[in-house]
């Protein structure tokens, strides 16, 4: 039998839940319009990111900050608690990335308000609601409070809450130019191929239109674990028949990638994100000089940009796909160590403007004085390096954007302009989007 505190606590628990729900069905009288108004115009990102570097001190390590968060959150609000994923581990380490995100790029105002409104539009298939973020805001000011002690002041405290108000009208914001597009999509799993005993190849068709353009990715999401979202590139260019084709490694984790490999079959269900991402290619650069460089499942967005290449007849093509860590003798793919082999054999053969160098690990280390493998592709004439546009994916399933970067010095100190190499970001989006991340992605939920 309860305790009459137990009881009373319990009741004001039911009383709070049913506000936060009235508010989440009539937002008019909370912050909604607020957040949904125009971006501040005089907003100080640097001298904010001054105050808060200095109170870092009073609530690190960021970890146990958010943990304290989540514990007022939940016990404020009980019924909040099913928006997230069984275990917190990786949502409070996911929410300290954000965080250390926010701060170290906060005097860049206007580039922090694109990065959370895509997170805002990203976030509509998790049904988070503007007063979910209200209910955020205030458990984050009590854990700043408890953490930072009697050392902690009220300007602190108004320049975390002018961080979070810019991320979270930028996200409400982008929430609300997406309402068109739905929040997510439906799909059925019509093949499910095993290519090797951790990576499988699925097609999925939509059950509803779904516009993408090859070289994106989305976010699935497994009935075997709801509530749970990661992000696999597309591998296969829009086609008529409307099916979707992903290439997935499980990772051991027991997350979505092993559900999808192990635990997924024909006939089976799958949630689509809304398509994104940076390597998508624009029609004036289809006969352009490309160099596609890719590793692991990195192949897949290469696949589906052949395919949009070759879909163009009318256009010379002069393409260059350079795939790292995957060679045997003589410059050749190993038998099994590329997945995808017989097919990009067959489309090489009948594609003369397509060149293919598979480069072994030990020239494709990304240590040292630089990359070997990129050192017999890269045009040696003057200014011909300037004409390459160069797009990369590399071992996504490594979780770590080094290589990336590596590979992106790399061109551009050979003398490829930066603005013509492009990958997926390296910045929160990164790390909410294109991480090893098996849960939900931004602020609120992982």
């Amino acid at each position: 039998m309860n305790t009459p505190s137990e009881d009373y606590h319990a009741l004001l628990a039911r009383h709070d839940a049913m506000r936060l729900r009235r508010r989440i069905l009539a937002p008019s009288g909370s912050r909604a319009g607020e957040w949904s108004a125009a971006a501040p115009q005089a907003y100080d990102g640097a001298a904010d990111q001054l105050l808060i570097s200095d109170s870092l001190p009073l609530v690190n390590p960021l970890e146990e900050l958010i943990a304290e968060l989540y514990r007022i959150l939940f016990e404020r609000h009980p019924y909040l608690r099913s928006l997230f994923p069984e275990s917190m581990a990786f949502q409070q380490a996911h929410l300290a990335g954000i965080f250390r995100y926010l701060i170290g790029n906060l005097h860049r105002t206007d580039e922090m308000i694109a990065v959370f409104g895509q997170l805002g539009r990203d976030h509509r298939k998790l049904g988070v609601r503007p007063a979910h973020f209200e209910a955020f805001e205030a458990a984050l000011i009590e854990a700043l409070r408890v953490r930072g002690g009697v050392r902690w002041t009220r300007p602190l405290e108004q320049a975390w809450l002018r961080m979070l108000r810019l991320a979270v009208s930028a996200m409400v914001r982008g929430a609300d130019e997406a309402i068109a597009e739905p929040p997510s999509w439906e799909a059925t799993v019509t093949a499910h191929e095993l290519r090797a005993p951790d990576l499988a190849v699925l097609r999925v068709r939509p059950h509803q239109p779904y516009a993408f353009e090859a070289g994106q990715y989305a976010s699935l999401e497994s009935p075997l674990l709801e509530q749970a979202w990661r992000p696999y590139y597309l591998a296969r260019a829009p086609h008529p028949d409307g099916e979707l084709e992903f290439h997935v490694r499980a990772r051991g984790a027991d997350g979505v990638s092993d559900a999808l490999v192990h635990g997924t079959r024909e006939g089976g269900a799958v949630r689509l994100s809304a398509p994104r991402g940076a390597l998508a290619l624009p029609d004036h650069l289809v006969s352009s000089d490309l160099l596609l460089i890719a590793s692991g499942t990195g192949w897949a967005p290469m696949k589906a940009l052949l395919q949009r290449i070759d879909a163009d007849r009318t256009r010379t093509h002069r393409v260059r796909l350079l795939l790292l860590g995957l060679a045997g003798t003589e410059g050749r793919a190993a038998a099994g160590e590329l997945y995808d082999a017989p097919y990009l054999e067959a489309f090489r053969r009948e594609r003369p403007w397509l060149t293919v160098i598979a480069a072994d690990a030990e020239s494709a280390r990304f240590a040292g004085p630089g990359l070997r493998a990129l050192n017999g592709i890269l045009p040696p004439q003057p200014g011909a390096a300037a004409r390459q546009h160069a797009f990369l994916a590399l071992s996504p399933e490594a979780g770590t954007t080094g290589p990336v970067l590596a590979v992106s010095a790399r061109l551009a100190a050979a003398g490829v302009p930066v603005e013509q190499i492009r990958h997926d970001a390296t910045g929160v989006v990164a790390v909410t989007e294109m991480s090893a991340s098996t849960t939900r992605t931004g602020l609120l939920s992982a």
